[in-house]
């Protein structure tokens, strides 16, 4: 199998790629940059390619696209911090009812 060759990823494998590739693109990475980040997470997440099948290979790591998450806040922060910190106030009084 040539290198590069994405015969072995599953449907949703490549759909996760694709989706995550938008993203960076809007971001204003290039597009052959956000393609490589793409398959370069979703490998990270899905353990490579896979062919489908029930019980196959080990469960997935989200942790990439937490850490991606946690890392794009760029919005988040040219909000003033009073308003950021009413948005936290809320999230965490919603948390705190939901739990009870």
């Amino acid at each position: 199998m040539p290198r590069g060759d994405k015969s072995s990823y599953t449907g949703k494998q490549k759909r996760m790629a694709e989706h995550i590739e938008e993203g960076y693109e809007k971001r204003g990475v290039s597009e052959d940059e956000a393609e490589r980040r793409a398959w370069a997470t979703v490998n990270k997440e899905t353990h490579g390619g896979k062919k489908s099948g029930s019980g196959r290979g080990t469960e997935e790591d989200h942790a990439p696209s937490r850490k991606g998450g946690k890392l794009g806040g760029e919005a988040s922060a040219r909000r003033p911090a009073a308003e950021r910190s009413a948005s936290a106030k809320k999230a965490a009084r919603t948390r705190k009812k939901r739990a009870a």
